[in-house]
């Protein structure tokens, strides 16, 4: 589909440290290791319907490497991934609950981004700002 997201590489300060967090999450949403390298590791998404969608998460390089992340300065904000219902959303909910994630906000409605809307945030283990969204 013109203007798909093809891939998208998130830097952390340790791809290793990162790793548990992203496998877990990350095959939830039915994407699964593609590659390890020297940078980290890609993990892809084949869905049923032939779309693709690649995530590399790669370490963090460059006088700013160890700097805590900050979603209001220049750069990404955060990644919102969608979900199949608002079960799903809760399901995810309880997986990150399982594996000690940082929960921003519980999953809840969001009148204010459209009729339906319902999400849980959550931060990676470098403070990443990551949602995943049900909207029919």
């Amino acid at each position: 589909m013109r203007g798909h997201v093809h891939h998208i590489d998130l830097t952390v300060k340790d791809p290793a440290a990162s790793r548990a967090f992203y496998d877990a999450v990350l095959g939830f949403m039915g994407y699964a290791l593609k590659d390890d390298h020297a940078r980290g590791f890609d993990m892809d998404l084949n869905a049923p319907d032939g779309s693709f969608c690649s995530i590399g998460i790669v370490r963090a390089s460059g006088p700013n490497a160890a700097r805590a992340h900050d979603r209001y300065s220049p750069g990404l904000h955060h990644i919102a991934w969608t979900a199949e219902s608002r079960a799903d959303v809760d399901a995810l909910y309880a997986l990150l609950q399982r594996i000690g994630a940082i929960i921003l906000d519980a999953p809840a409605e969001y009148p204010k981004y459209g009729v339906g809307y319902y999400a849980v945030f959550f931060a990676d283990p470098d403070g990443l700002k990551l949602e995943y969204v049900h909207k029919p």
